[in-house]
Order: C-alpha cells, then structure tokens, then sequence
C-alpha cells in the first residue's frame, strides 16, 4: 500500500512552466503533469514567467526572481528556490536539473530532501563558455557525483561518460518525442513556403550546433529547395554575424530568427522536406525529437549521441561538404527520403514515449523516498585523468 503513496515532488533549477525555451522545460512541463496526473504533488520553480501563474497543469509554481546575467542567472535563481524549498515543509523528493546547480545539492541534503541531479549534457565543451566557465562546469560535474542521491543521464553517451570519468551509475531517463500526426499548414504558407518543399535547420547559433557549417554547405550546393534556418544567439554575436553573412549571399537561405509560437514551430518541423540537425555535444535533443516524431527524414552532425537517438538510421555530415552533398541526395530520391521520415517517426513512437519518461520519473522518485541513494558509494569520487573520448 505504501509503495502506492501519493509522493510531494519538487523540480528546481529551470526556467519552469509553462515550457517555452528548452529541453528542461518541455521535461518538467510533460513529466511534471504526468505525475500530477498519477496523483502526485509537483512544485515547479520558476522564473520570468510573463504571467505569474499560481498552477500550471496541476503543478503548483513557485516564482522567484534571478539576476538577469549569462553566468549568474540561473544559479541565482536556484539558489533562491533552494532556499525557499528548504524553509516550507520538506518534500519528499527534489529533482535538480542541470550539473552547473550542484553547489545547492548540500544544502537539500542538509534539510534531509533526497535529490536527483540531471547532468544534462557536456556542458563545458560549450563554446559560450569561456576558461572560467567550462573549469567551473567540470568541478560542479564532480562536486553533482559526489553530492547527489540520484544521477540522471539522458542519453547512453552521457552514461558512458560518467561511468568513465567517475566510476559511478546513472539513471538513463530520456526524453520524450511529441508525435505530430496532423499540423496545420497555414503558418508554413504565411510565410512564402510551400509544404514538403523546403529543408530546415532549428538551433541556438553556437558553434558545436554548427549552423555555420549547414549554412555554409547548402550555399555551396545545387539544392532547389530553400533553406529555412530558425535561431538566434543572445550571446554569440559574432557567430550569428558569420551566419547571417554567409546566408546573405544566396537568396534560397531564409533566416527566420527565434520563433516562439509553438504551433508554427510544429508546422515548420511536420512540413518540412528535411531537418537538418548540427548539435554534437549535447545528449538527447529535443529538436532532433521533435523531427522524429514529425516524421521528418532527418540529416544529422555525425557524432555517437545523434546516431543513438536515430538508431543509425539517417543520413550524417562532419562538414560542409557533407551536408551540401546529403542535402543533395535527399532531393535527388524524395521517396527514399519520404521513407526515410516514416522510419523516423516510427523510432520517435517506440522508443521516446513521455508515459515511458514519466514512469522512469516516478520509479526514481519511490526509490529516493525510501532511502536509495548513490552517494555512500560516490561521496568520494574523483575525476579520472584519462580524457573521455566518446
């Protein structure tokens, strides 16, 4: 009977819900009302909500201010929530997401709450970072293992890295894939394009998501169909300035900038001829899922955490060259890559469901509430020195 018992679950170190910005968020916001669903007390911390709403799909939320800087925002935020989570009643379970909030792991300890860390990605291979930054990433990684009940991986590949690099487990919980069987193609048509008769590209404008490189390889290309690429870089101007410059000189290349209405975005995604998908250093992408479960033939940056999520069934470029050359067989067989799509959406269903995801969520949470916990064993872990070549 007990192990049925309703639980109180908190999720900190976000931007919360509703999800309108990244992979966190869209976990939290599909995870989170799941288990409300299931019977489930979730408080979600949030911050720069333009409405400051008292619920969200059953989650209760909590909002907190954050100093509005790249290297202090969110753990300023996470702090306060933190410290607001420690002063109420004590859940029975937090979920921290993001390795760089690791400092505050103590903290939950401190007040008794079993927590469960999201490593997220190789964060400090991130080109936004500078020395300082991807030094404190790798000291908040450690400081994660050593600190945390629960490690979470989204991917095999971030798994592998911490089994490699610190000898502990993880828990391997993906994300889901939202499954688009019908998107409308009004926004697509507002904007000039016709359905099934153009590529795109959905990333930040950061270097290890190479957006300069599909650019760069579609302009050299014979391609017929545009290029439509949406993103931006609030922090990499002169990325952005590269990307803008070589998009310039061809007019097949649409830069769209941000887009943040969902519905355009899903239609953008359901109706495009190809995705293109340059990120190399994250785990599980949400964008790349986000093409699958569209059943949009994919074109990834070949690199072990893309073939993963395709189950090596795909097409993959390490270029410019590469992708002009992928894009242009794409075009050259468009059953081939039709079939290629349905293939892909066919992945997206079996194997990144958000019941599955929201299960894994809950099971954890169960085990955490009854005492389980890594940290006897990983309290002093250690970095080996051998680099993680995965």
């Amino acid at each position: 009977m007990a192990e049925r018992a309703a639980l109180s679950i908190a999720m900190v170190g976000t931007r919360g819900v509703p999800a309108s910005y990244g992979g966190f968020e869209t976990a939290v916001e599909e995870v989170g009302r799941r288990l409300v669903e299931r019977g489930h007390a979730v408080t979600v911390y949030t911050r720069g909500a333009e409405q400051k709403l008292p619920e969200h799909l059953g989650m209760t939320l909590v909002h907190l201010p954050a100093v509005p800087q790249k290297q202090l925002e969110t753990l300023s935020h996470t702090a306060l929530s933190c410290v607001h989570l420690i002063s109420r009643r004590r859940p029975g379970v937090a979920f921290v997401f993001n390795a760089a909030n690791s400092p505050f792991l103590p903290l939950l300890r401190l007040r008794g709450i079993p927590t469960a860390l999201h490593m997220d990605g190789l964060e400090w291979r991130r080109s936004k970072w500078g020395p300082r930054g991807r030094a404190y990433y790798r000291r908040a990684e450690e400081l994660g293992v050593r600190t945390g009940d629960a490690l979470i991986a989204d991917a095999p590949g971030i798994a592998d890295y911490y089994r490699h690099q610190f000898g502990v487990p993880t828990e391997l919980i993906r994300y889901g894939a939202p499954l688009l069987d019908a998107a409308a193609e009004t926004g697509v048509r507002a904007l000039g394009l016709q359905p099934r008769r153009y590529h795109l590209a959905v990333a930040r404008f950061e270097p290890e998501n190479h957006v300069r490189e599909i650019v760069e390889g579609y302009r050299r290309s014979s391609a017929e169909l545009p290029l439509v690429v949406v993103g931006s870089a609030p922090y990499s101007a002169g990325y952005t300035r590269s990307i803008e410059a070589a998009a310039a000189a061809d007019p097949r290349i649409r830069l769209l900038g941000a887009v943040y209405d969902q519905d355009l975005l899903d239609s953008l995604y359901a109706h495009a001829f190809t995705y293109l998908h340059g990120h190399s250093v994250g785990g599980t992408n949400p964008s790349l899922l986000r093409a699958l479960g569209a059943g949009t033939p994919v074109i990834a940056y070949d690199v072990g955490f893309n073939r993963e999520v395709l189950d090596d069934v795909g097409r993959f470029f390490r270029n410019p060259e590469g992708a002009g050359e992928q894009i242009l067989r794409a075009e050259a067989d468009p059953s081939a890559t039709a079939a290629l799509g349905a293939r892909h959406r066919e992945r997206a269903a079996d194997a990144f469901r958000w019941d599955d995801v929201t299960s894994a969520y809950e099971e954890l949470a169960r085990r955490l509430a009854r005492g389980e916990s890594i940290h006897p064993v990983a309290r002093r872990a250690r970095r080996r020195q051998a680099e993680w070549d995965g």
